[in-house]
């Protein structure tokens, strides 16, 4: 038996990470490989049965599981951010949510004959999207900037929002259940609410403090915050039943939103985690499902996905769209982009568990319901999102953007150029300092590793199509290579020549080594950080049939590095060394060491001196000329006429 448990989970690990590598591979949301993976293995196989495996352990890993993946989403939640995304974001993720959440609740009702409270609660688990399922669709359909931008933070930013809504109506539910309705219910449910509210604040401001404070050593920051987390979670539920997932969440909240607290190691520590637990939590509750009772929900749970795809989704999208810039054609695709994922599930499951513990009718539909929507939604959605985009004409073009990852002086500063020519430019660097700076120059940012989960889920990346690496990391470099070759394209990647020679070479790939000839085979980024330090500038020069590239050598000399030109029809085209040839009628963007500015000094001065030169001697030639106009003009007046000489007869 402890053999066969064991086997299990080693069987569990497995699978999710084929899984993932699956989803990440095809491009395909990995909530669909995992369900797929989960149901073959229970319903289907009969091989992994959750609850003869885990028996009494279940209810408590997923209700640890959910704890850390609410939590996790809560520390996204940065007011600011909602702000800074605009008027679209922060109408879906309160007026939206709720016009999706009034929609769905009575289609649950009608249809399928669920009582309110659970038609309600029901209606708020699927009012999330999430991200995890909303940027693998991004991927592939490629929609215009602001399209993509408004989905992605809708899909962060609704997580914990809908959570929230959906463990408030839960609370109330358990309450109404285990009490008396009539003398009870509003302040047990006030209790929880006070206790979650306050309990989780106060957490949280400790534990923002004591980050802020460095009490805990960095190797411990981590592991202290989830530790006290779950600790949280445990002592809320022990003092009033069912507070614990509203404390961890308000938790959560508490320190995305409080001053002077860095989160980002906790919320890289946190996404790993949240990965594997979602993997696995995914498997054991899609291989616990009963098909039978999906069947069973017929046509009704066929109308209530209708409902949400084809009357709350566009009804929240048009009417959170008043007022702003959106045209027709977006906010129709907008209304068809609306995929349910992880959270709705696990919350679900969890949810269901501890109702149907205390006996509350319709419990065990929630979950097949649930099913059903992200299953309908993530599938239908992600095989006709492409062509309905493609239809409505908001496909983006082939983007133009840049990602430069290093953010250092030289990084600074062509991107303030091209930003100044209207090219979208995003700084990634793990230098904090760097990072400072740029944000100072207002240049946009991603302060982390961009090849991570986190980077995949919060970076926006709309409108970018090409990736420079720039920075000096020389074991990173190849990991952030790769990532984006799959995600862009192996030639829309490009790197500086920082491999060493000998045994350096052959510990890389050829197919890596075939990229590193950014701005040149031998560019480095010493060389370039060299040229930075002694007061090397970035220069925009107009190369033209009267300043031809042969020109712009000889004025700057052989120092100076093209980095960088712009065509005529605003095509961004990167100098490496694979391309040596520049066409006429460009814009090209240069880096000008200390000799090439004394070489331009130099071959001015030139300049203005052969000007000089030539202009006195135009003007001595003109002189001359002019004298010989008017001696010869002297000479014809001096001229005796014919009448004077005549002889008189």
């Amino acid at each position: 038996m402890v053999e066969h448990i064991t086997g299990m989970l080693a069987l569990i690990g497995v699978l999710s990470l084929l899984c993932q590598w699956i989803g990440w591979k095809l491009r395909l949301p990995a909530i669909l490989p995992l369900l797929l993976c989960g149901l073959l293995l229970g319903p289907g196989l009969d091989i992994l049965n959750p609850d003869a495996i885990f028996g009494d352990l279940l209810f408590p890993i997923i209700s640890l599981g959910v704890a850390v993946i609410l939590f996790e989403g809560a520390l996204t939640l940065n007011f600011k951010e909602i702000k800074d995304h605009g008027r679209m974001v922060t109408n879906l993720v309160t007026f939206g949510a709720f016009i999706t959440w009034a929609c769905i609740a009575p289609a649950a009702h009608w249809l399928l004959g669920f009582e309110w409270p659970m038609a309600l609660l029901f209606g708020a688990l699927v009012v999330v999207t999430g991200p995890t399922v909303i940027v693998p669709m991004l991927r592939t359909v490629r929609p215009k900037s602001n399209l993509a931008s408004i989905l992605r933070w809708e899909g962060i930013v609704i997580d914990p929002i809908g959570a929230i809504l959906a463990v408030l109506v839960y609370e109330y539910i358990a309450v109404a259940a285990a009490a008396d309705p009539t003398t009870h219910v509003l302040s047990a449910l006030g209790i929880t609410l006070l206790l979650g509210f306050g309990l989780g604040a106060i957490a949280g401001y400790l534990i923002g403090v004591a980050l802020r404070t460095n009490v805990f050593p960095h190797y411990l920051k981590n592991t202290a915050v989830l530790t006290i987390m779950l600790g949280m979670f445990v002592g809320s539920n022990l003092i009033q039943e069912e507070s614990g997932l509203l404390t961890v969440t308000v938790m959560g909240i508490w320190l995305a939103n409080m001053r002077g607290v860095d989160i980002a190691d906790i919320l890289e520590f946190k996404e790993t985690l949240t990965v594997l637990l979602i993997s696995a939590l995914f498997i054991l509750l899609a291989a616990r499902l009963n098909s039978t009772a999906m069947l069973d929900l017929g046509w009704g749970g066929i109308g209530v996905l209708m409902v949400v795809m084809l009357v709350a989704r566009p009804l929240s999208i048009w009417i959170s769209g008043i007022g702003t810039n959106l045209s027709r054609s977006d906010k129709w695709f907008l209304s068809w982009v609306a995929p349910r994922g992880i959270v709705a599930a696990a919350i679900s499951s969890l949810f269901a568990i501890k109702l149907e513990a205390i006996g509350v009718n319709g419990a065990s539909s929630i979950v097949p319901l649930v099913f059903l929507i992200i299953i309908g939604t993530v599938v239908i959605q992600s095989l006709t999102a492409g062509p309905w985009a493609k239809f409505l004409g908001v496909k983006a073009d082939s983007s133009q953007g840049l990602l430069l990852f290093g953010a250092s002086k030289f990084s600074r500063e062509l991107a303030k150029v091209l930003t100044e020519k209207n090219v979208k430019v995003m700084l990634a660097d793990n230098n904090w300092d760097n990072i400072r700076q740029a944000r100072m120059a207002n240049i946009p940012v991603y302060f982390g590793n961009p090849a991570s989960e986190h980077a995949d889920n919060f970076m926006d990346l709309s409108g970018i199509g090409r990736v420079l690496i720039l920075s000096p990391y020389r074991q990173l470099n190849p990991l952030v290579s790769f990532h984006f070759q799959d995600y862009f394209g192996s030639e829309k990647v490009y790197g500086l020549n920082n491999a060493e020679g000998g045994s350096a070479r052959h510990q890389l790939s050829e197919s890596y080594l075939q990229r590193l000839c950014l701005f040149g085979e031998s560019v480095s980024y010493a060389r370039i950080a060299s040229y930075m330090a002694k007061g090397a500038v970035i220069k925009v020069t107009n190369i033209t049939e009267n300043f031809t590239l042969e020109d712009f050598k000889s004025r700057y000399g052989e120092t100076a590095m093209p980095l960088i030109y712009l065509t005529k029809d605003q095509k961004v085209k990167i100098v490496s060394g694979i391309e040596q040839d520049l066409p006429i009628g460009i814009e090209l963007i240069s880096l000008l060491p200390q000799e090439a500015q004394e070489q331009d000094v130099i071959q001015r001065n030139l300049k203005e001196v052969a000007d000089r030169e030539a202009k006195l001697l135009a003007e001595k030639g003109q002189a001359e000329k002019q004298q010989a106009e008017q001696n010869e003009t002297q000479a014809t007046d001096n001229k005796p006429s014919n009448s004077q000489h005549k002889p008189q007869e």
